[in-house]
């Protein structure tokens, strides 16, 4: 879909574009050359009727300008997205209206999101929007967890990820300092639909500690830091480990994988409710949109419902 909305909105741009241009260089000077044939005031109501501009053409030419400013925003600068899930709690809430700068990984063809000029590539912890490998149709946020030639082993039991920065087959260099705090009580609960592998549609309530919800659980949270990156993540303390479900890399053990040359490994802080590349691999870099970078609004709102509210203390940076 957001990839049929780009090419959507490159057609119209050019279309109107191409109105303008006809109008400015072509209609209009003939226009103009009319009413000087004919005096507006003795004129007949047909020859000053031929002289204005075309409805339709006055509308045209007055909405180029707009979509070639936002299908150039859009396109290669600031891409706005919402975020639909609960995979990226508690960094990002479902109801979060975040900004994604287009241009971080690249300045990319909108339409082939082929590359045209290199501009950086994804630092380990940054959170970026992607292309699912398996359906390029949709738009998937993560965090990036392990780079091109990183060995990333996570343990499903103790609920933590290993790094090895630059393996090559089974002989990694010194391992990246991964560390964690102490786990303790989140303010989310969480009420269970099941978890088969895809993105879960669970429901998720802030809830203050000490009170409790029918049929919910109260997820715990810790701090985890990857190198010099620290950011929140949530866990299901409760939940068993899912390794069988994980994606098998050919040569690796189960739970560990080393990153291919041009693709990354990505992970949802809400460690235990985010089907990411423990579950289907690997994110070319083809794939990558952009990074987040903002949030510019946020609604008060579960999975599929009505926003019931506004959380404007949730405004500012991404970190």
């Amino acid at each position: 879909m957001a990839n049929m909305f780009a090419l959507i909105l490159a057609i119209a741009t050019l279309l109107t574009g191409i109105v303008w241009c006809i109008d400015k260089f072509k209609w209009a000077p003939a226009r103009r050359a009319k009413l000087a044939q004919s005096d507006a005031a003795t004129g007949t109501p047909e020859q000053i009727k031929a002289a204005k501009q075309p409805g339709w053409v006055e509308t045209t030419a007055s909405v180029f300008p707009v979509l070639l400013l936002v299908f150039v925003v859009r396109s290669f600068i600031y891409e706005p997205f919402q975020i639909p899930s609960g995979s990226m709690m508690p960094t990002l809430l479902i109801g979060d209206f975040i900004l994604v700068e287009k241009f971080a990984y690249g300045i990319k063809d909108p339409i082939t999101q082929t590359t045209l000029i290199p501009t950086g590539h994804p630092k380990r912890g940054d959170i970026a929007v992607f292309k699912y490998p398996k359906d390029p149709s949709l738009d998937y946020i993560k965090r990036v967890v392990g780079l091109p030639g990183d060995r990333v082993s996570y343990d499903p039991q103790s609920k933590t990820v290993s790094i090895n920065p630059a393996c090559a087959g089974q002989s990694c260099e010194k391992a990246l300092p991964v560390t964690y705090s102490n786990v303790k009580p989140s303010d989310f609960i969480q009420t269970f639909s099941g978890f088969d592998g895809n993105e879960v549609g669970n429901g998720f309530y802030q809830v203050p500690q000490g009170e409790s919800m029918r049929g919910g659980l109260r997820l715990a949270t810790r701090n985890e830091t990857l190198g010099d990156v620290t950011h929140a993540i949530l866990l299901v303390t409760q939940a068993p480990g899912q390794a069988s479900s994980y994606y098998q890399q050919p040569g690796q053990p189960q739970s560990t994988w080393v990153v291919p040359q041009g693709m990354y490994f990505m992970m949802g802080d809400n460690r235990d409710n985010s089907a990411d590349s423990r579950y289907w691999g690997f994110v070319p870099e083809r794939n990558l949109v952009g990074k987040a970078t903002t949030i510019w609004m946020s609604f008060k709102k579960q999975e599929g419902e009505w926003p019931t509210g506004v959380r404007l203390s949730r405004i500012g940076g991404i970190h």
